[in-house]
């Protein structure tokens, strides 16, 4: 809706929750205490540090490497975002790292001659959203379940977490690179 009505997606959002909080009758502040403010606060700090990489210049700075390290060659660039974009998002949370790579994905995606859908697209998808699994701020599913875990009396701690995600991510990574070397590159 909000292209059709020239509004961001924030407000109607925020329309749409401040209308069924209207209608449903509960109170506002009970509704406000079960918010989990910890997460919020968390993936603010993240989009602002994705802003803070844009506004200096960062990610021009990552294609230029990521090219330059492909050797010019879509194939080894489609791995170096399935494996980049892992270990990334890793760390950072995919979100985040998508948002940040997805312009640097398009503007490689449209310097290639081919006019199927790129690769890229599926290699920054794979490696984001997998990698993503490695550790507990890897994805933002991860840190809402944690919180959930945590606030029902179920801690689970980074290095617990790390020694399961880590196997999964790197299993997943793999054959990811190996569907996208198979249906691209073979």
């Amino acid at each position: 809706m909000h292209g059709l009505l020239d509004v961001s997606p924030a407000f109607i959002a925020l329309a749409g929750a401040g209308l069924l909080l209207l209608i449903s009758g509960l109170e506002p502040r009970d509704v406000l205490r079960g918010v989990e403010w910890s997460t919020l606060t968390f993936f603010g700090g993240l989009f602002v540090m994705v802003g803070a990489l844009v506004e200096t210049g960062i990610t021009d700075q990552i294609q230029r490497w990521m090219v330059e390290f492909a050797g010019g060659s879509e194939r080894n660039l489609s791995f170096i975002l399935v494996w980049f974009g892992g270990g990334v998002s890793s760390i950072v949370d995919n979100i985040p790292y998508t948002a940040t790579i997805a312009p640097v994905v398009k503007q490689l995606a449209e310097q290639s001659s081919d006019e199927k859908i790129s690769p890229l697209w599926w290699a920054l998808t794979l490696g984001a959203d997998l990698g993503g699994n490695f550790t507990t701020v890897g994805a933002s599913a991860n840190v809402v379940v944690l919180g959930m875990a945590r606030a029902a009396g179920h801690s689970i701690g980074f290095m617990q977490f790390l020694k399961y995600g880590a196997v999964i991510s790197i299993a997943t990574l793999a054959i990811s690179a190996g569907y996208l070397w198979l249906r691209f590159y073979y």
